[in-house]
């Protein structure tokens, strides 16, 4: 299980990207939200959708689900 979080602020493109407790490109505290555990991304990038429709896997840390 993995801690996920998803950025509050937008990439260029308008996705709001899903990251992972210590991946490289997780933003600071005041512009993330924590989603909770889950065993990988597809769950997490749901639960990111309830904030924002537009979400997405990071590259790096969970690029099972970066579809753009």
């Amino acid at each position: 299980m993995s801690k996920y979080y998803v950025n509050k602020n937008a990439q260029s493109n308008g996705d709001h990207e899903v990251h992972t407790l210590g991946c490289s490109f997780l933003p600071n505290p005041e512009n993330r939200i924590y989603l909770g555990d889950f065993s990988s991304c597809r769950p997490a990038v749901t639960e990111a959708r309830k904030h924002f429709k537009q979400s997405n896997g990071c590259y790096y840390c969970s690029n099972e689900c970066h579809t753009s």
